[in-house]
């Protein structure tokens, strides 16, 4: 890439690779791709993946990403791979989506909610940085992968344990100081997020709720206005007013 780009994924999961570091790229999270720096995919699981890019320029990327966040020397870019998001920037990233997948999203306002949704995907209260050693961040990984590969599952801490090895209470730890959130908290926000990817497919959005694992449509809709703010129905609207 000849420009920066910070890229969302919304649907499936692939692992990122820049030299010996590894970045999983889910729903989750922001991925920053550094103007000119080599990185290789590798897909873990099968089903594809797709995401979207947003590129920067090098004077909008100097204005909005925090000092913190970017390299001391040699060409401006992000110190790292990633960091994860809150639920509202990944309803800005469905919505900017929707709207330009369906042409339903004036010029103006396609701007307006991409610098909306960099300014929330970079600032420090709606966003968390991995901080943990190699090995921890290593393991959380892979559970990030075993989540991704079913997302409907209603995993226990000890099938998750057997997959991966290890006590569930030390996974758990781990996992909360990789990603700063409870296992199942990201687990779910996961399933979330796929709702926003097929929301505007569904009429029945009890089949939605069902396909994706929860218990019941208010189940579904409880967890969904709690992490977007609206209900699963008035976000759908919003995807396809004219």
């Amino acid at each position: 890439m000849s420009d920066t780009h910070l890229v969302f994924p919304y649907r499936g999961v692939y692992l990122r690779h820049v030299g010996s570091d590894q970045a999983v790229a889910d729903a989750n999270h922001v991925l920053f791709f550094n103007a000119d720096e080599g990185y290789r995919v590798s897909h873990p699981i099968e089903g594809g993946d797709a995401s979207l890019s947003l590129c920067l320029s090098e004077s909008t990327l100097r204005e909005l990403a925090p000092n913190s966040l970017l390299k001391d020397c040699g060409k401006l870019g992000f110190r790292r791979q990633y960091q994860r998001i809150d639920p509202r920037a990944q309803a800005l990233v469905a919505l900017l989506r929707h709207g330009l997948d369906n042409g339903t999203i004036e010029p103006l306002e396609a701007e307006g909610l991409f610098l909306t949704l960099v300014c929330r995907s970079l600032g420090p209260r709606t966003s968390h940085a991995p901080e943990a050693t190699y090995a921890r961040r290593r393991l959380a990984d892979r559970v990030k992968v075993l989540l991704a590969s079913d997302l409907s599952r209603r995993w226990a801490l000890a099938e998750i344990a057997a997959e991966i090895g290890g006590s569930p209470v030390y996974l758990t730890q781990v996992f909360q100081q990789v990603e700063g959130i409870p296992l199942y908290r990201y687990h779910l926000r996961l399933r979330l997020a796929r709702a926003l990817d097929l929301i505007a497919r569904y009429d029945d959005l009890s089949a939605l709720a069902a396909e994706l694992g929860f218990s019941s449509h208010s189940h579904f809709a409880a967890a969904f206005r709690q992490a977007y703010g609206r209900s699963p129905t008035a976000f759908k609207q919003s995807t396809q007013r004219s």
